[in-house]
């Protein structure tokens, strides 16, 4: 449409630039020259015209584009703004959801904290009773060995005491039903002699045959070195009369201890530490004193023969 204007616009022109020039008068010549002249003028502007035809339509064609890009980007816009609506829902709620996790999570975290600290607590606690059960441990195992020396010890002196037994029984052997026993009690040797075997009434001078008994037993105590030696004298609950030095039964028994301990050092080599002389008076009755026949039994010179403690001791010490 602009064109078609555009045209008759110039061929408007070209018949106002001839009758300019008819008016005038000028030659024929002179008229097919400005002719000549007008075509050309036209036929140049045509050209123009089509030229400017052809961008106008260009132009048209890119603003077409243009508007459908401008409708394209405002449907994008409205799409993405529909999206950027929705994620900022989503993050919204993303953000509620993750300040209650932070509030679980601070919570449970104390939580564990605390259970951390009970834990903390009980590993302590075990670590404490294991290195108790472990001090435990050594300790028992330093008492099982202590028991197993220990136990080894009283099996030797249970073999010594024996030992002992069978040889003081065989010096004495002729001795034996003259007033006098050996047993044995507690782990220790006793040698019973009778008041019959040693000593008159209310005296305390050995008898010969006494004397010849103290003799054998001496020999066995000499090659028995790791022996002590205990003499007890034992009375009846009869009272004693007054003989000078000895005023009652705990003077008699007394000095029947001493007497026998004299004999024994002077017919052994014996060392005089080993020896204890004891006077128990009427006090340990082995029968009670009801009859004649009874206090005859408690009338009586023990010598209680036992092995040396000291490696026992030490081991129990040891514990």
């Amino acid at each position: 449409m602009n064109k078609l204007i555009l045209r008759k616009a110039i061929t408007l022109l070209v018949i106002v630039l001839l009758a300019g020039n008819f008016t005038s008068c000028v030659s024929t010549k002179k008229y097919k020259e400005l002719t000549a002249k007008c075509n050309e003028e036209s036929t140049r502007l045509n050209g123009k015209v089509d030229e400017l035809s052809t961008q106008v339509n260009e132009l048209s064609s890119e603003n077409q584009r243009y508007k459908k890009d401008v409708a394209q980007f405002k449907a994008d816009t409205s799409r993405l703004g529909s999206m950027l609506r929705l994620l900022t829902a989503d993050y919204n709620e993303l953000d509620r959801s993750n300040e209650l996790l932070k509030s679980q999570f601070s919570a449970n975290f104390e939580d564990a904290e605390k259970v951390m600290a009970e834990l903390k607590a009980s590993r302590d606690k075990l670590l404490a009773r294991e290195d108790r059960l472990k001090a435990m441990q050594a300790e028992l195992d330093v008492k099982g060995k202590n028991l197993v020396e220990l136990q080894s010890a009283l099996h030797r002196k249970d073999s010594i005491t024996n030992a002992l037994r069978k040889a003081v029984a065989d010096a004495l052997m002729g001795f034996e039903g003259k007033g006098l026993t050996v047993h044995m009690k507690e782990g220790k040797v006793y040698v019973s002699l009778e008041e019959k075997l040693l000593f008159a009434s209310g005296k305390w001078d050995v008898s010969n045959d006494g004397i010849a008994a103290l003799k054998n037993l001496a020999k066995v105590l000499e090659n028995n070195p790791d022996i002590n030696i205990l003499i007890e004298g034992h009375t009846d609950n009869v009272p004693l009369i007054s003989q000078n030095q000895v005023k009652d039964n705990w003077d008699l028994s007394t000095m029947r201890a001493t007497s026998i301990v004299k004999i024994l050092l002077a017919n052994g080599k014996i060392n005089p530490t080993r020896l204890v002389a004891s006077g128990r008076g009427e006090f340990l009755p082995v029968e009670p004193n009801t009859s004649a026949a009874n206090r005859a039994k408690n009338r009586r010179t023990e010598i209680i023969l036992s092995p040396k403690l000291d490696e026992l001791m030490q081991i129990i010490g040891g514990n």
